[in-house]
């Protein structure tokens, strides 16, 4: 991977009346109203949409609290409940409960009970996520959006609550940086490792309030599925947001998957010529499957470095990884075999509309069949609602932290890769280079009809 500190282009070079503009500052300026902003710059925008998850209950509490209970836009308004969805306990359900209620009497018409899935994944099957929109999230992952070419970034509960009120929320336009990834990525490798081999060179903190505009080959050939990975783990190098340049792949999950129009949104590209903070490059063609060690996410090696690493768990699942077609290379790998002795397999689809399409399928047959455990669709063990571990126990998650602790006992350890590693790992039972089980395997009817698009040889 090599990387440039000098912009890329100059102002001006495309003859128009205004300096070219990254699709961040046309992005900030199409929702603020605002004309010529620069990096650095601090406006007021509308966010075309406030997602809040199963912690609505702290912005109601802080309405109530503030003695109001008038939206702004009901209709900005979605709420999911998948973090602990069933409620585990009567203080979640009572939670669930003043959610429903309360979106029961503001009219909000979007919201998504404990059977919908992951917030993002729900909110971009239903159509209200597009391009060129601002959209802001009580989650950090929502740097997902920009797989649909809109500006997407985490808030806290209190700037929802603030939002849901006056319609608008402060924010500072960020510099940007173009990540370019070309070639095809070897077998056994995906998107995934991509995103691990990005995080590990820059560090966690490499794209800190950054805007993360992804091109190349590799990314323009992906599909919706796998930018989804990229975007949504750009927020582990620190971007306020990411972005791929919506294109037909874009249009055509648009329009077949989600019901939106083409006449629907308004896409927004940069212009040739805009100014980059940086421009980072990596060969695709070179990349081997990574992981990240114990116990922070830029803590990333090739995964042959621990290879042969006892395992107690697999966990499928997350924002990052429990999309249909992780599922559908997940049980590419596992197909005719059989999950270790001892070793658990929890796979949790990102949504009902993932679950129903995996079971269609046969993906879910041949998962279950070699012996994982299906989840409600949800956010499952990565927000700590099952899958817990205990003392010195380790896990191999498609999720994207392995913070200590935040899967059970604090002396257990995480280790992330792609849906490829996992299922390879869950065969044996130790971290395993998917390749060589993919190389071992014999292809078969059942191999051929869940390899998903762009899922490799």
């Amino acid at each position: 991977m090599t990387a440039t500190s000098s912009a890329v282009g100059t102002a001006g070079a495309t003859g128009a009346t205004r300096p070219p503009r990254t699709f961040a500052q046309k992005a900030i300026e199409r929702a603020s109203g605002e004309s010529g902003l620069v990096p650095g710059q601090i406006v007021d925008a509308y966010p075309d949409l406030y997602m809040s998850h199963t912690a609505s209950w702290r912005c109601i509490r802080t309405l109530e609290r503030m003695g109001t209970d008038r939206l702004y836009d009901p209709d900005r308004v979605a709420m999911v409940m998948d973090h602990i969805s069933p409620a585990m306990n009567a203080k979640t359900a009572a939670d669930h409960q003043l959610c429903r209620q309360f979106a029961d009497r503001m009219g909000i018409k979007n919201f998504f009970d404990v059977n919908a899935g992951i917030a993002h994944i729900v909110l971009m099957e239903n159509g209200l996520v597009r391009p060129g929109q601002f959209i802001i999230g009580t989650d950090s992952h929502s740097t997902i959006y920009g797989a649909l070419g809109a500006f997407g970034t985490g808030v806290g509960f209190s700037e929802i609550t603030a939002a849901w009120v006056t319609g608008k929320l402060w924010v500072k336009v960020p510099e940007s940086v173009r990540i370019e990834i070309d070639g095809e990525l070897p077998p056994g490798s995906y998107a995934k490792d991509v995103m691990l081999k990005l995080i590990g060179d820059l560090g966690a903190d490499g794209l800190t309030y950054c805007s993360a505009e992804f091109t190349g080959s590799y990314v323009t050939s992906r599909s919706v599925s796998e930018r989804m990975t990229f975007c949504n783990l750009a927020m582990e190098m620190g971007a306020k947001n990411a972005y791929v340049a919506p294109d037909a792949v874009t249009r055509a999950y648009l329009g077949d998957e989600a019901g939106v129009p083409e006449d629907g949104y308004e896409v927004l590209l940069p212009d040739e010529g805009a100014v980059y903070r940086d421009t980072v490059r990596l060969d695709g063609s070179a990349l081997t499957p990574q992981i990240a060690v114990p116990h922070t996410v830029d803590n990333v090696v090739g995964v042959d470095e621990v290879k042969g690493t006892k395992l107690d768990q697999v966990f499928i699942g997350s924002c990052a990884n429990a999309k249909y077609d992780d599922l559908a290379i997940a049980a590419e790998v596992l197909a005719g075999h059989k999950v270790a002795p001892g070793v658990r397999l929890v796979v949790t689809p990102a949504s009902s509309t993932v679950m129903a399409k995996a079971s269609s399928t046969g993906v879910l047959a041949t998962l279950i069949e070699a012996g994982a455990m299906i989840t409600n669709a949800g956010c499952g063990a990565c927000a700590g609602n099952g899958g817990a571990m205990a003392d010195g126990e380790a896990t191999l998650s498609t999720a994207n932290r392995n913070f200590q602790g935040r899967m059970g006992s604090y002396e257990s350890r995480i280790y992330l890769g792609s849906p490829a590693t996992a299922a390879a790992s869950a065969i044996t039972g130790v971290i395993t280079n998917p390749a060589e089980v993919l190389a071992d395997a014999a292809p078969g009817a059942a191999r051929a009809a869940h390899r998903p698009e762009g899922a490799g040889a």
